[in-house]
């Protein structure tokens, strides 16, 4: 009888270590141990490229070059747009390098929606980093990460706030209050855009003082030397 009861609580002692191990493969399991996709740290490309460009160019909101320069160029583009990614990378890097530089024009960024819906999000994201003087960063990196357009990437809290990091923002509480009070600025950035009469990305107007400070269209996609030229004769 005492063996039988030996063995009895032999066989208790080890249910009850199994069941005690499993509990805690399972507590190990759900707070992101072993492999959990939160944990995943999100690498960004072209970060430092991206910063040593812009380091010399003055930032004030959305806008970049100097504040005073006498021509405006206003360019609605959508974060999610692949050819205003193209763009941004192969024709106006020529304008920035040239003519924003030598102080005879700044661009003003505008959020035009064009995309989807998750466009809003991210353009708010974009603006709240350019209320601390690194929206242009923002942009410009955002570009080198872009993902599918509308698979839930630029509306990903994550994402967007790895990318602000990167950018060098540097108050993200405030970036995080100033992007949840923008998703209203973006909707009036859209219809700005169609009220110009723009429907596609990326599309850009001027306005300078031979234009007697009236805005001309130099259309959507415009070449390189078609928005050059646009800027030089309204200086």
């Amino acid at each position: 009888m005492a063996t039988e009861q030996g063995r009895l609580h032999q066989l208790v002692a080890v249910a009850g270590a199994v069941i005690a191990a499993a509990v805690l493969m399972l507590a190990f399991t759900s707070c992101g141990g072993g492999g959990s996709d939160e944990s995943k740290e999100i690498k960004l490309k072209g970060v430092a490229a991206v910063n040593k460009f812009l380091a010399g160019y003055p930032q004030t909101a959305a806008v970049i070059g100097d504040p005073q320069a006498p021509v405006e160029t206003v360019e609605y583009a959508d974060l999610q747009c692949v050819a205003c990614k193209r763009y941004a990378e192969h024709s106006l890097r020529p304008v920035l390098e040239t003519q924003v530089k030598q102080g005879s024009t700044r661009i003003d960024f505008r959020f035009m929606v064009t995309v989807g819906e998750e466009s809003n999000p991210a353009g708010a994201a974009a603006y709240a980093a350019s209320l601390q003087g690194r929206g242009w960063n923002f942009i410009e990196i955002f570009y080198r990460n872009q993902g599918k357009a509308n698979s839930g990437y630029a509306a990903d809290d994550d994402f967007l706030e790895a990318i602000a990091e990167a950018a060098g923002v540097k108050d993200l509480d405030k970036w995080n209050t100033d992007r949840a009070n923008s998703t209203e600025w973006v909707e009036e950035n859209t219809e700005e855009g169609h009220n110009e009469g723009f429907r596609r990305a990326p599309s850009f107007t001027v306005r300078g003082p031979k234009l007697n400070e009236e805005l001309e269209s130099v259309g959507t996609s415009p070449s390189t030397k078609a928005l050059e030229e646009a800027i030089e004769g309204a200086h």
